[in-house]
């Protein structure tokens, strides 16, 4: 009889993420994530079969709790707006940071990964897919509460945004000055005036 697992999935995961955040998917070896997580490589393959299975598992981890997060945040903001635009003021400020938190591990993969597996893209997609998604249902409640003009296009917008917080994520990895990063975010901001 098999023994059962002794070790928390979840920490496994968060430790397997920042390795592929920090060195990428096709650099994080099987020897890596086994040092990284502290759990021998026959362990590894018993619980995820292969390291693509462990990369997918670390994408979801990753997604659903940044979309978690972010959720938490907009809605415990005074409006909708302001809370959109500290979220945008937070990357700017994570931008110049350096470290694998100045760029998002999604953007990261679909620059790396995304475009040969097509299973990593469509997860990467799910997962980028919810944030224009909460990005839209905050326009809209933006709306609804008289703070955005009633005229202006959500879905056009979270697109737009979106698209924003891929390049500033991008960005994040040049090191760019606090003054380049705060010019960016407030031009792109503006069209929510």
């Amino acid at each position: 009889m098999a023994r059962p697992a002794e070790f928390d999935r979840h920490i496994v995961l968060q430790k397997a993420m920042q390795a592929f955040w920090e060195k990428g998917y096709n650099a994080t070896s099987i020897a890596v994530l086994s040092e990284t997580t502290q759990l021998n490589p026959g362990s590894l393959y018993n619980t995820f079969q292969s390291k693509e299975a462990i990369f997918l598992e670390a994408i979801d981890h990753y997604g659903e709790t940044g979309v978690r997060q972010m959720a938490a945040f907009l809605s415990s903001s005074q409006s909708a707006l302001s809370g959109l635009r500290q979220l945008f003021h937070q990357w700017a400020l994570d931008a110049h940071k350096g470290g694998p938190e100045c760029t998002c591990f999604l953007v990261n993969t679909v620059l790396e990964v995304s475009r040969h597996h097509p299973a990593v893209r469509e997860n990467v997609n799910k997962h980028l897919a919810a944030v224009e998604t909460l990005i839209r249902e905050t326009l809209q409640l933006a709306q609804a509460q008289g703070e955005l003009d009633a005229n202006k296009d959500v879905d056009a917008l979270a697109s737009f945004l979106i698209c924003n917080i891929w390049g500033l994520r991008v960005l994040g990895g040049t090191l760019p000055s606090h003054k380049k990063a705060m010019a960016i975010v407030s031009q792109t901001l503006s069209v929510l005036d």
